[in-house]
C-alpha cells in the first residue's frame, strides 16, 4: 500500500485545465506548456471523488494543447468510448463546472496516476509507483483478449 498524499503536497503538481463543452459531454483542454506532465494516447488512472478510473490523454488536432476527452470504468473503455458512459461529464454537473470552467488536474505520479479536482477542494490519494513495464505489458495483454 502507498502513502497517502494531499492534493496540495509539495510532491503534487497541479495544472488548471479548462471545461469545455463537446458534441457528447465535456473534454478537459491542458494548456500546450503544462505537456510535459502528461502521457499522450497512453491509457492512465484518474481519480474521482476517491475512486482510481480511467482516462486518455490526447494530443489536439492542432497546435500542442492536449485534452482529456473523458474519465471511464475501465481502461477498455478508455481506448474504445463508444457506448460507455463518460463519468467526467457526471462529476463536472455534480460541481456545476461551466463550459470555460477551471478544473484541477493534480499529477501525482506523471505518467500514470492523475486526480481530478474542483477550484478550492482538497482531496487525499493513495500515492504508489507505476507497475513495471513487464508488468504492464502483462496487464495489457490480459485487457486484450
Amino acid at each position: 500500500m502507498g502513502d497517502r498524499v494531499a492534493s496540495d503536497h509539495p510532491s503534487v503538481e497541479t495544472v488548471r485545465s479548462t471545461c469545455i463543452e463537446t458534441a457528447t459531454g465535456v473534454k478537459l483542454e491542458v494548456p500546450a506548456d503544462e505537456r510535459d506532465a502528461f502521457s499522450t494516447d497512453e491509457v492512465v488512472r484518474v481519480v474521482l471523488d476517491g475512486e482510481e478510473l480511467f482516462a486518455r490523454v490526447e494530443r489536439a488536432l492542432t497546435g500542442d494543447d492536449l485534452s482529456v476527452p473523458g474519465v471511464y470504468e475501465t481502461p477498455d473503455e478508455a481506448r474504445d468510448p463508444s457506448g460507455a458512459t463518460d463519468r467526467l461529464s457526471e462529476w463536472t454537473a455534480e460541481r456545476d463546472i461551466p463550459a470555460g470552467g477551471s478544473v484541477l488536474v493534480d499529477v501525482v505520479e506523471s505518467e500514470f496516476l492523475y486526480g481530478l479536482r474542483a477550484p478550492g477542494e482538497t482531496t487525499y490519494y493513495d500515492a504508489r509507483a507505476p507497475p513495471s513495464d513487464s508488468l504492464s505489458e502483462i496487464a495489457k495483454d490480459l485487457e486484450d483478449h
